[in-house]
């Protein structure tokens, strides 16, 4: 029996995954097919789309489901991410569909920062392009654990085993260069259906699992929940008549238990933990993404920016960071422009001291340092802070290693980075 047959499988509960890729090579229509196919949109929504078809003289245009905006129905491509949700009888899904244009770029890398899956789609008539290699690179920055490499457009391309089989090859290679191992392979048409939810009968010389099989069958780290305790404090709490003083937050890794002793970030000072409070009351116990109040046994001085953490299981407090940043900003980097940086609840300003690499998507090489970053250019840095920050590599925790830049001047994010 195979390893796919859903009878054998539990409930995997909930999937992040995006879709990514170059222009026009169908991320939109494929998510509109997993919808379509899994029974997964209301009748009024279908009705709608099929009365839009009819007056396009089209057959049902499945991308309409996620292109939203006026702009991207008028031009057929996707701008802004869009977010749709769906369910079998296996797993919930909630799916990013990120634009293929490399000027949205940033808007991928918004939509990558939360995924646990990547698809990136490859036009089966055009192969590997420099958007795929780009798109890839980000997901395997971003710590994105699986990868799944659909050839879509099969049916313009005849259906060829070949065509396939040298696809998954040149990404092969690329792969090999960029340290990406977790990869798996599928050739599909998202037009006619064959290999999304369903297997068709065009593509008999393919006996791995349909797109769906995989998506219900990928394994979700749950690393973050046994990861040492991060509770970056949001707002603080004032104490009433009824309620003593306590702190805001959500938890970003690890757990915590009411009597634990816990550290305060950056002054060091320790307590315990007296009591957590949440919507559903008092409770004894705290895990990996629950918003809640703790109590602390001291009173000591705790702000908004601040950070609860185990003692003896501190991460660095540093002015000093390296980094991996994505250069978001329409506005090259000029070092004569102050920047803020936010890592969780915390604002400080920043100056890039340095840049020490830049990476070269399309040879998969670090290039020598340029005099500046331009928008989606990925380089290494080097940044001094005017206070410290309490970060963890990103390979780590991605919640407590990454960061966004702000412009101060314009409020405009200009960068996300990935502390290493």
């Amino acid at each position: 029996m195979s390893a796919f047959d859903r009878s054998e499988v539990l409930d995997h509960g909930v999937l992040r995954f995006l879709t990514a890729g170059s222009v026009d090579d169908g991320k939109s229509t494929l998510i509109g097919r997993l919808l379509y196919d899994t029974k997964a949109i209301l009748a009024d929504q279908l009705a709608a789309i099929e009365r839009t078809s009819q007056r396009r003289g089209h057959a049902l245009d499945l991308s309409l489901l996620t292109d939203g905006l006026v702009a991207e129905r008028e031009q057929g491509i996707t701008i802004d991410v869009a977010y749709r949700y769906f369910a079998t009888a296996l797993r919930k899904f909630i799916i990013a569909d990120a634009p293929g244009h490399e000027q949205y770029t940033r808007n991928m890398v918004t939509a990558a920062s939360t995924a646990q899956l990547a698809i990136l789609l490859v036009d089966a008539r055009h192969g590997i392009v420099t958007q795929t290699r780009r798109h890839a690179t980000i997901a395997h920055l971003i710590g994105i654990p699986h990868l799944v490499v659909a050839v879509n457009k099969m049916d313009l391309a005849g259906f060829r085993e070949d065509v396939f089989a040298q696809i998954v090859g040149d990404f092969a290679a690329f792969a090999e260069r960029s340290g990406i191992d977790d990869v798996r392979y599928v050739p599909l048409s998202a037009l006619t259906g064959d290999m999304v939810v369903d297997r068709g009968d065009r593509l008999p010389w393919y006996d791995g699992p349909t797109l769906l099989q995989i998506l219900e069958t990928a394994d979700v780290p749950q690393a973050l929940a046994t990861a040492p305790f991060r509770f970056p404090v949001q707002h603080v709490a004032r104490p009433t008549a009824d309620l003593p003083r306590g702190y805001s937050g959500r938890i970003e890794s690890g757990s915590v238990t009411v009597g634990d002793r816990v550290a305060v970030l950056p002054s060091g000072l320790t307590t315990r933990v007296r009591e957590i409070r949440s919507y559903a009351g008092p409770q004894r116990r705290a895990g990996l993404h629950a918003s809640v109040t703790l109590v602390l046994d001291d009173q000591i001085d705790v702000s908004r920016g601040d950070m609860l953490v185990h003692e003896g299981a501190a991460p660095d407090v540093a002015r000093t960071l390296e980094a991996t940043v994505c250069w978001l900003g329409d506005a090259a980097f000029d070092a004569r422009r102050k920047y803020l940086l936010r890592h969780t609840t915390r604002e400080v300003r920043a100056r890039v001291d340095r840049i020490d690499h830049l990476w070269n998507v399309s040879t998969q090489q670090r290039e020598p340092a340029p005099a500046t970053l331009a928008r989606n250019d990925i380089g290494d840095v080097t940044l001094t802070l005017s206070q410290p920050v309490f970060a963890d590599r990103y390979a780590d925790s991605p919640a407590t290693g990454s960061f966004i830049l702000i412009d101060e001047a314009t409020n405009n994010t200009v960068a996300a980075g990935m502390v290493r």
